[in-house]
């Protein structure tokens, strides 16, 4: 290599370790509203598998084998330079679809999906997102809303024994119950629950055509909605595929980032600490006092215990909200107890998509849409503790707003209960708002929530 050659390398270096960093700030920034998933927030857990077709030399215009007809794509027959993908062979994949920025469902997002092909020690992460498809669209990351029409790519290169290398996924057919809306939820899963997702996989050089190379064929995972794992084409890449320093240096500083621990609070003090400081026995070096001195101390001593000082880290208590109903606690906790009736009566839930059959019981989740059409947002919110009958302890999610604890407690008085709802922001952006301004409009959103409550607990519902 040149002298100049060699300069180059460094710039370039350079240029990919700044920039990398740069996008590891952003992470980190996001990653304070969004602890658990800076990016990618929620999304849906498949499983399937992928067959590769491997190097080929059927006659013209055949099609390879486990191929539908119809497919679309070049025919096979290059060469990759990546010897697990110019092998035949069938892998079993795990995978996760998600929406990049976590926009609603109603408007376009990057949408990403993720790949682990294989298992155990050899398992390969590959991570694809929408971009376009020629040259050189296929490098800039574009939003889609159609998972039908969308395409995916690795957007950054391989390193294979020809060259660089990019991945690409197209659609090929979805279930027949699937409308092509990217969701993250609600009838996008359902339909991959009762159904096959099929897309073809391609590989191109960088500025070369797409050859078709497998076929890969996805489902609900039918034992979670969702899936904690991590991908990383790092840490597990592809067999006989190397990545370019550059690219790395780009990757793993967000990487990191985004895998390390959520932002945690202080650690909980012991019983003893949370003592105020003039409470808790002192060790005294033994010191001669005069008598007025020794009167001053006691004196001192005896109004500090009358009056202690608060604790510095005391949490401030929770926007609360009483009423009185005209119906006992029994007809009450019915309404709370079915939830399939929350978007009747908690404000800004607009729809119910699902209950978990256990609910309320602890661990168990309702899956909700909040705000108004199109603008809907779908999360959950899951049970915390319960108490039948007297009291339910949630947190409820509405990403990219945050999270709130609730606390619903009723007392019974017979032929009345009174009924009380305390809530405040625990994660996300809504902590952002100061609690002199939260508070308030916590305080209203409840009081009318409390009334919908009433109304639907004087009415039967829930019987």
């Amino acid at each position: 290599m040149t002298h100049e050659a060699r300069e180059g390398a460094a710039l370039a270096g350079q240029g990919s370790e700044l920039a990398g960093r740069a996008f590891a700030a952003v992470f980190k920034a996001i990653k304070a509203l969004r602890p658990d998933r800076p990016i990618h927030p929620r999304g849906i857990s498949l499983v399937g598998e992928l067959t590769r077709h491997g190097l080929q030399d059927g006659p013209a215009g055949s099609m390879p084998a486990g191929m539908p007809a119809g497919a679309p794509g070049s025919m096979p027959g290059g060469r990759s330079g990546i010897s697990w993908l110019d092998a035949p062979g069938t892998d079993q994949v795990r995978a996760r679809f998600s929406r990049s920025v976590g926009l609603p469902d109603a408007l376009p997002d990057i949408l990403g999906l993720a790949l682990r092909i294989g298992a155990g020690p050899g398992a390969a992460d590959v991570l694809l997102a929408t971009t376009g498809w020629g040259f050189p669209a296929r490098f800039l990351l574009l939003p889609r809303l159609d998972v039908g029409a969308a395409r995916f790519s690795t957007l950054m290169p391989y390193r294979g024994a020809d060259g660089p290398v990019l991945l690409g996924l197209r659609t090929f057919s979805l279930p027949p119950r699937a409308t092509g809306r990217a969701e993250t939820g609600g009838g996008f899963r359902d339909a991959l629950a009762e159904g096959r997702w099929v897309l073809a996989l391609s590989f191109a050089t960088p500025a070369g055509r797409w050859v078709h190379a497998g076929t890969l064929t996805l489902r609900a995972d039918p034992d979670q909605e969702d899936t904690p794992a991590r991908f990383d084409p790092l840490q597990h890449p592809l067999q006989g595929a190397g990545t370019y320093a550059w690219a790395r240096r780009l990757r793993e500083h967000s990487y990191r980032t985004a895998r390390g621990p959520e932002p945690q609070n202080p650690a909980p003090q012991s019983p003893a600490a949370r003592i105020p400081s003039v409470l808790r026995p002192r060790v005294l070096t033994p010191r001669l006092l005069t008598p007025r001195q020794s009167g001053r101390r006691r004196a001192d001593q005896n109004s500090t215990l009358q009056h202690p000082a608060p604790h510095q880290h005391e949490r401030k208590p929770m926007a609360t909200v009483t009423q009185v109903y005209n119906s006992p606690a029994a007809d009450v906790w019915r309404v709370i107890a079915d939830g399939w009736l929350y978007s009747g009566w908690v404000v800004g839930a607009s729809r119910i998509r699902a209950v978990d059959a256990h609910w309320p019981e602890v661990g168990s989740r309702l899956h909700h849409s909040v705000g108004a059409w199109p603008l809907v947002i779908d999360d959950s919110t899951r049970v915390t503790a319960v108490e039948p009958g007297k009291s339910l302890e949630l947190i409820a999610r509405g990403w990219p707003m945050g999270e709130a604890k609730v606390l619903i407690t009723l007392e019974d008085m017979g032929t009345q209960c009174r009924v009380t709802m305390a809530e405040d922001a625990v994660r996300g952006p809504g902590l952002a708002v100061p609690k002199v301004l939260r508070d308030p409009l916590i305080t209203v959103r409840n009081r009318e929530t409390l009334k919908r409550l009433e109304l639907m607990a004087a009415g039967g519902a829930g019987r």
